[in-house]
Parts: C-alpha cells; sequence; structure tokens
C-alpha cells in the first residue's frame, strides 16, 4: 500500500465510526524526530512527518534544507532507528506563496508553484494547497481568488507527480503558525455552511484549471474547531460546539477534517476531535517544548539544585535570541515577565534557536556531561520524570528527551486509536 493510500485508509476507518486518526509531527528538530520515531517504533501505523513552507523550501527556508534534503534527513532517521521507511510519510504544510509574500502576486505565486513541485518531486503525498495570506499588491482576497490560486497550485502538484498519488488537503481557517501572538479567551468554530462552501469553491476552481480529477484525491479540509494556544494559555476543545462540523461532511464521505494547533490539548479534548471527524491531528510546537524541558532538566540536573538560570545552555540560547529578536519579540510583550515568557512560553519561540551554532555547541557539551557524570536516579526523577525502562543502555540524555517528547507522542496516539 502506497503512502496516500495509507491516509485514504485512516480517513475511511475515521468516517466509517473506528474513532481513527493519524497524528502530523511537524518538527524538523533531528533529537525530538529521534523520540518520536523510537516512540512509534512499537506498531506498525504510519509515522507522518510534515514539514512547513518557511521550514524547507527550494531556497532552504530557515532550516537550510530543501524538500529533497528533507526527505534524505527524515530517511536516514528512520535508518539509524532501524524503523522500516515504508512507514514514513512526507507531508507539506501551507504550500503556498507565504514565504514571498511581500512580493507582488504574480511572482510570488511563480515561486510558490516551484515549491510546489520540488515537494511532490521529493516524495512529499500529503500536500496542504494554501493560498490564503495576501501578497504585496493585493488589496483583498476573495475566497474565489484563494480557491484559484489553490487550483493553479494543485495543476503544478499534479504535474510533477507525473502520475504517482497524491493526497490534497484544502482548506486555510486555522490559527496563525506557532501560537496566537495575544492572550485567548474562546474561539468561533468554522460554520458548517463554511465546510461546504470550501469544498465546492475548490472543486469549481480545479474544473476550471483543468485538475477536474485531483479533487477525488482530496482526503481532509482544514477548519477551526474552537482550539489554540497562545504563550501562556490553551483554549480547549469543547465537543458540544462541534455538532454543526460533523453534519458539514455528511454529502463527503471521502473526506475528514484536518485539525491544526492541537498543541497542549487534552487526551479527552484529542479522542473527542477524533471521535468528530478529525482524522488528522497536527502537532508542533509542544514536541519542541518538551525537548527544551528535557534539556532545561539536564542543565538543572548539572547544577543540582542551584537551578537552571546560570547554565550555559541557557546563557547560549539568550544570546541567539538577544541577537536576533525577530523570532519571538512579537510574541512576548516587553516587561518584567519578558524573560520567563520567551523562554517557557506555550509558543515555544526558542524552537527557533536550537540551529545556531553556539546554541548547538552548547546543547552537545551538556549532553556530553551528562552522560559522563554518574547522575543520581533520584536527581533525575526530580528533574526529568521517571525513564521508560525500554531505553535501558541508551545514554541517560536520550532517555531525558525520549522521556518528555514520547509522553507526548503517546498521547496523540492513545487518542489517535481505535479503542479495543
Amino acid at each position: 500500500m502506497n503512502a496516500a493510500a495509507k491516509l485514504r485508509d485512516v480517513v475511511r476507518d475515521n468516517r466509517a465510526g473506528l474513532r481513527r486518526a493519524l497524528p502530523s509531527w511537524c518538527t524538523a528538530h533531528p533529537d525530538t524526530l529521534r523520540a518520536i520515531i523510537a516512540t512509534c517504533r512499537d506498531s506498525d501505523e504510519p509515522i507522518l512527518i510534515e514539514a512547513t513552507c518557511n521550514q524547507v523550501n527550494q531556497e532552504g527556508g530557515y532550516t537550510g534544507m530543501t524538500p529533497a534534503a528533507f526527505r534524505t534527513f527524515a530517511e536516514g532517521l528512520m535508518d539509524e532507528a532501524r524503523v522500516d521507511r515504508d512507514r514514513l510519510i512526507l507531508g507539506g504544510d501551507h504550500l503556498g506563496p507565504n514565504p514571498w509574500r511581500a512580493l507582488p502576486a504574480h511572482e510570488a505565486m511563480r515561486r510558490a508553484g516551484e515549491l510546489v513541485r520540488a515537494y511532490v518531486e521529493a516524495g512529499f503525498v500529503k500536500i496542504h494547497l494554501d493560498a490564503s495570506m495576501r501578497c504585496a499588491d493585493d488589496p483583498t482576497l476573495s475566497e474565489t481568488t484563494i480557491t484559484g490560486r489553490a487550483a493553479e497550485l494543485c495543476a503544478a502538484a499534479e504535474d510533477a507527480a507525473r502520475g504517482s498519488d497524491l493526497a490534497y488537503v484544502v482548506g486555510t481557517e486555522v490559527p496563525i503558525p506557532g501560537g496566537e501572538t495575544e492572550a485567548l479567551d474562546a474561539l468561533a468554530v468554522t460554520p458548517a455552511d463554511n465546510v461546504r462552501r470550501t469544498i465546492d469553491l475548490h472543486r469549481d476552481a480545479f474544473a476550471a484549471r483543468g485538475v477536474r480529477d485531483a479533487m477525488r484525491r482530496v482526503i481532509a479540509v482544514v477548519v477551526q474547531p474552537g482550539v489554540d494556544f497562545g504563550n501562556s494559555d490553551v483554549v480547549r476543545f469543547d465537543r458540544a460546539k462541534a455538532g454543526g462540523l460533523v453534519e458539514a461532511l455528511t454529502d463527503f464521505p471521502e473526506i475528514v477534517f484536518e485539525a491544526h494547533s492541537t498543541d497542549f490539548q487534552s487526551l479527552r479534548s484529542l479522542s473527542d476531535l477524533v471521535h468528530c471527524r478529525f482524522g488528522l491531528l497536527k502537532v508542533g510546537p509542544e514536541l519542541t517544548f518538551a525537548f527544551r524541558e528535557a534539556l532545561f532538566a539536564m542543565a538543572a540536573m548539572e547544577s543540582a539544585l542551584g537551578g537552571i538560570g546560570d547554565s550555559a545552555i541557557v546563557r547560549a540560547l539568550e544570546g541567539a535570541m538577544d541577537r536576533n529578536p525577530d523570532n519571538w519579540r512579537s510574541y512576548v510583550l516587553p516587561g518584567p515577565k519578558e524573560r520567563l515568557e520567551r523562554l517557557f512560553g506555550l509558543s515555544d519561540r526558542v524552537r527557533y534557536y536550537w540551529p545556531d551554532r553556539d546554541v548547538a555547541k552548547a546543547a552537545a557539551e551538556l549532553k556530553t556531561r551528562i552522560d559522563s557524570a554518574p547522575i543520581a536516579p533520584g536527581l533525575v526523577s526530580q528533574f526529568a520524570d521517571r525513564l521508560d525502562p525500554s531505553t535501558e543502555g541508551h545514554p541517560i540524555s536520550e532517555r531525558i528527551v525520549r522521556s518528555r517528547v514520547g509522553a507526548v507522542v503517546d498521547r496523540y496516539r492513545t487518542a489517535s486509536r481505535p479503542p479495543p
């Protein structure tokens, strides 16, 4: 069964009422991905790893990786963990003009077409088409323009696929990537009529663009289920408000919803999302938030009970954040809580700084020191929780990361499995 067929298998089970879903792991951090893959080793479920247009693109993105390089990177991690590559599904998230929205629409869409081609040619099969952002010469954007541009990107994907199977995701009614910049109270759930209109507009746009058949390969529509998170708060899923969403898919039996920004939702909330036809659950910042927790736990262990404020890893991170504030400044209000929120905020702005040379060096040195030191079990338990016995024999730094990240992964896997 090819990757797109595996995705459709999940969709069919979800629509049949089996409460099955597939978590989508949205991170490019190698240690975080290692923990995800290792935690998923015990089953034969697909492992869906996604990259976003800003993170990975034909110009390198902020990771410095093209789609082809990202595939090599992800497959290398699967091989390293001795997990069958056939379980890997690669997805492209928010593929569209977003990285080039400061340019005129014509040029931004030309580059977006190249982006989609690069993803498909690199073997990504789950393709989220998103042309919802305004470009430099767009005074406004109508739904017709958005879906027409999505169809243009779909045509580029179809041409690049050369007959290979793809699975499309459409729709853009989502929280902003990476979490909100302001305090949250409650969110409006996407109205059912909007869902139907989104699907119908895409069907018309695909037909007008000459890719009518591609609509049969649409497996999911992105909607706002009423979940989101900011730097210091989380809006939980309220199943009672989602009845209209469930009804909206009655006429579309081969489509499920895709939930974005599900980070920090409880097991019950995730399970309720799956029950309400959310067959794809995307999580990103919470994964690297857990990795940051693991590194800071090691820093606290290293200084015993003295805290982490003066540790080398924290100094390196704060130095990098001071030198390049673009990735956190708009998310953190100036004032006495600034340091606390930029290091510990739920939107995890720290994740942008792990590739920094000084930060990477400090992290590697910290792990080396922890792995070579005689760390008392009680000290590990105090700062890093109890470790998974199945990781016995692995370096202690790896075990701590597995513990923190694995706890997040296990919550999503539990919510996504059919009950016994």
